[in-house]
């Protein structure tokens, strides 16, 4: 096809006066804009073939894999290879008489070829971490560090190699002149490096996943991990703003992960209530009449009375002045009910901790901690357990004779000049 071309263009200059050797360039170069119609013209019918063709098909099946390199254009850029390489094919035959112009026409259509085969792995790369990403294992060990390490090694190879074509060198010379620049090339790819290092200790060491809730105060970082890349984290704050961490950091500062709690099926209730030291005292028998109908504690406080009268008798101890022998306090019994009252509650989980402790006095009264995990890990549905919970105990305090320890307000302070 391309004689028969060459031969007409060829007649054609000779019938206009042209010289044999004017006539015979001219028919090269026709050659050579033939080959390179035909190439773009191959192109178009590739991409009509990946467009129509490979997109029907990719719909078709039930797999991924298809439709994501379609989608991340990986056929498309394959298909700017065809110029590319028929040019390099036939450049030799038709442009035999120019030298010059056939140096020149190889060296760019190297470039090209060089330049399209790394958007190609580059493309490639993007489809297999999306792939990745739809699988099981892509939380427990996120890859798009490494990916992009892969994509930096790509680029610096492609980088060297269209130097060597630019320069007329061969690329091991350009990597020998690399260790002259050693110190300022670690010291423009310092974040990538630490980035990869603490991407590799995460990843080895299990320290963070995608989807994980972490604390990090000194970033501002409270929420969900989005992403985790060769030199940045995303994190998603609970008020929905963005915080973006170096992924070193994870490793050279401390920070909360709340995987274990998550993944242990209860979260911890601790909180606690300060009750008034002044409106503690003993029990005396009508008073442990009135508990005896709180139905929770009946049995506790038959038992307990049981094993003080005892005590007392065994001992001979005088009952009659009440700081001789044991008694129950209303506070005791407050932390009895709570107990019970804890024990019996759907919500709180019974398999692990569950306490109710008096902490140390302070000016502020005697602090009742409620120390319990509840068997939800939802943030909402824990609040609203919690909530509920202590919404319970500071409306049942008065029924145990109890106050609970406030800062005088304005209105007590109105009622005592009232006074």
């Amino acid at each position: 096809m391309f004689s028969i071309l060459g031969n007409l263009i060829r007649n054609l200059m000779i019938w206009i006066g042209a010289s044999e050797i004017e006539a015979g360039h001219a028919s090269d170069l026709a050659d050579f804009i033939g080959v390179l119609l035909i190439g773009i013209l191959l192109y178009y019918i590739a991409k009509f073939i990946i467009v129509r063709v490979l997109r029907r098909i990719a719909k078709r099946t039930t797999s991924l894999w298809d439709d994501v390199l379609l989608e991340k254009k990986v056929f498309n850029r394959m298909a700017f290879l065809l110029p590319g390489i028929l040019v390099y094919q036939f450049a030799p035959a038709t442009l035999e008489e120019f030298p010059g112009l056939f140096a020149s026409v190889l060296k760019v259509t190297n470039l090209y070829i060089v330049f399209v085969v790394i958007l190609i792995i580059n493309s490639f790369f993007n489809a297999i971490y999306i792939i990745y990403q739809d699988s099981e294992f892509s939380r427990l060990h996120p890859i798009k560090g490494y990916i992009q390490v892969a994509k930096i090694i790509v680029f610096v190879i492609g980088g060297l190699f269209i130097l060597s074509y630019l320069f007329n060198q061969t690329p091991v010379y350009l990597l020998g002149g690399l260790g002259a620049f050693s110190a300022v090339m670690l010291l423009i790819f310092r974040d990538p490096i630490l980035g990869l290092v603490g991407g590799i200790q995460l990843s080895a060491n299990d320290m963070v996943r995608q989807g994980d809730w972490i604390n990090m105060p000194k970033f501002s970082a409270d929420g969900i991990v989005l992403e985790i890349s060769l030199t940045t984290v995303k994190v998603q704050n609970w008020d929905n703003t963005i915080t973006t961490l170096p992924t070193y950091s994870l490793v050279s500062d401390a920070f909360q992960n709340y995987r274990g709690m998550q993944e242990s099926g209860g979260r911890r209730l601790k909180r606690s209530i300060n009750i008034n030291m002044q409106s503690v005292k003993f029990c005396t028998p009508e008073l442990l009449n009135k508990f005896r109908k709180i139905r929770l504690i009946k049995d506790y406080i038959d038992s307990k009375e049981i094993e003080l009268n005892a005590y007392n008798l065994g001992n001979g101890i005088d009952d009659e002045v009440l700081i001789n022998g044991k008694r129950q306090t209303n506070l005791g019994v407050f932390r009895a009910y709570l107990q019970a009252f804890l024990r019996n509650h759907p919500m709180v989980h019974q398999e692990m901790t569950l306490l109710v402790r008096q902490l140390q006095s302070t000016g502020l009264g005697i602090p009742v901690e409620i120390y319990v995990f509840s068997k939800t890990t939802e943030w909402a549905v824990f609040e609203d357990l919690q909530s509920d919970i202590f919404d319970h105990i500071l409306a049942i305090v008065p029924e145990f004779e109890l106050q609970v320890f406030q800062s005088p307000t304005g209105d007590d302070f109105r009622k005592m000049s009232w006074n």
